[in-house]
């Protein structure tokens, strides 16, 4: 093919592009009045059921989840070795979304505000609690923001009840929020009572063993009498030594220093006697020494380990009666002033287009084969 023929061919297929661009045009020219028709009714009716439709306000508050670390008597009394978080992480805001959502939350707005009357809805309707959770949840949004805040959206017909709506929701999550945490702050609480008072016990009883023990063997100070019992031992030793030498010299002496040795003699035996009474005072102090050594030693750390969980039991009371907000508000609802739907306007102008593009593609379609004979193209003939 030359390329004069194509050139040709070229301008042919133009020439029908445009006589069928044409006919188009020409097929809409000739039902303009009905499209005009069609878009006006679409226009009038989409109108008035806009305005049928009632408007609504939205109040938005924001806030951010604040970490737990907060309320961890630990942390906050300076015990940990790290420093408390003030931002929550995503676990804590997931935890925070999850009540947000809850049935606890919609249950107590619904009975605070007699949502029942608000939504005009029948409470004695089996099914009334559903419909009102369903229908509030349509209108209420919780989400988690770009830069880690939540943001609380609540719409209604009244602008004042959105407002209130939105403020009570914020302020009933964080008590939600606050009672888990002071949840677990209260079964530890529980959990240092029991042990204070299993401790008490324990040293009540190693208080009688000691005080027995001590009764039994005669050790009340282990230092002092250890000392003490050694020293005098040692020295009433020395003198039993010293005295019999000196006997023994007398006795040697002769008749002479007979009443020496009668002092002497007596002294003796008086010594012996006393280191007696010495040995065996030694060996019921080493007898008993193990014993009491032993309990008091275990008087002692159960004594210390009662006074650290009596004074962590008085952090977590401290911390379970104080107020520590679970969030952190950014933004407070305010009164909406504006409404947040519907768009009048712009449904209007969307069914207007709809309708115009349906009219003109039936249109197209009715002149393209309205001539069809569809009962044969039916039986397939």
């Amino acid at each position: 093919m030359t390329a004069q023929n194509e050139k040709q061919l070229e301008k042919d297929t133009e020439e029908v592009k445009r006589t069928d661009l044409l006919d188009v045009v020409r097929t809409l020219f000739r039902w303009k009045k009905v499209i005009i028709a069609a878009c006006l009714a679409a226009g009038i009716g989409s109108a008035i059921i806009v305005l049928l439709v009632p408007e609504y306000y939205q109040s938005t508050t924001v806030f951010f989840a604040t970490s737990p670390d907060q309320a961890t008597p630990e942390l906050l009394f300076g015990d940990g070795s790290i420093a408390p978080e003030l931002y929550g992480n995503e676990n804590d805001i997931d935890r925070m979304l999850t009540i947000s959502e809850s049935n606890d939350l919609v249950d107590f707005l619904v009975d605070t505000f007699d949502l029942y009357t608000h939504y005009d809805i029948n409470p004695d309707n089996p099914k009334g609690q559903y419909y009102v959770r369903k229908h509030f949840m349509g209108l209420y949004e919780i989400e988690k923001t770009k830069r880690d805040a939540i943001q609380l959206t609540i719409e209604d017909q009244d602008p004042e009840m959105a407002m209130v709506l939105a403020k009570t929701a914020r302020n009933k999550i964080d008590q939600l929020t606050q009672e888990l945490i002071k949840d677990g702050q209260e079964r530890a609480i529980g959990t240092f009572v029991n042990n204070i008072a299993a401790k008490e016990e324990l040293i009540g009883v190693l208080s009688d063993t000691l005080q027995s023990l001590r009764q039994r063997y005669g050790i009340f100070n282990t230092e002092a009498q250890s000392e003490g019992l050694t020293s005098l031992a040692a020295g009433t030793e020395t003198k039993l030594i010293s005295t019999r030498a000196k006997l023994a010299v007398f006795q040697e002496r002769g008749g002479r220093f007979r009443d020496s040795v009668a002092v002497y003699e007596v002294r003796v035996a008086g010594l012996e006697e006393e280191m007696t009474q010495l040995d065996n005072k030694l060996n019921q102090f080493n007898e008993g020494l193990s014993q009491v050594l032993l309990n008091t030693r275990q008087y002692q750390e159960a004594n210390r380990s009662l006074s650290e969980d009596k004074e962590k039991l008085k952090q977590y009371r401290a911390t379970f009666e104080s107020n520590i907000p679970s969030m952190v508000l950014v933004e407070d609802a305010m009164l909406p002033l504006v409404k947040s739907r519907p768009f009048r306007t712009l449904i209007v102008l969307a069914a207007i287009f709809i309708t115009f593009f349906f009219t003109v593609v039936g249109i197209l379609l009715y002149e393209a084969y309205g001539d069809m004979d569809w009962k044969a193209i039916y039986r397939g003939e």
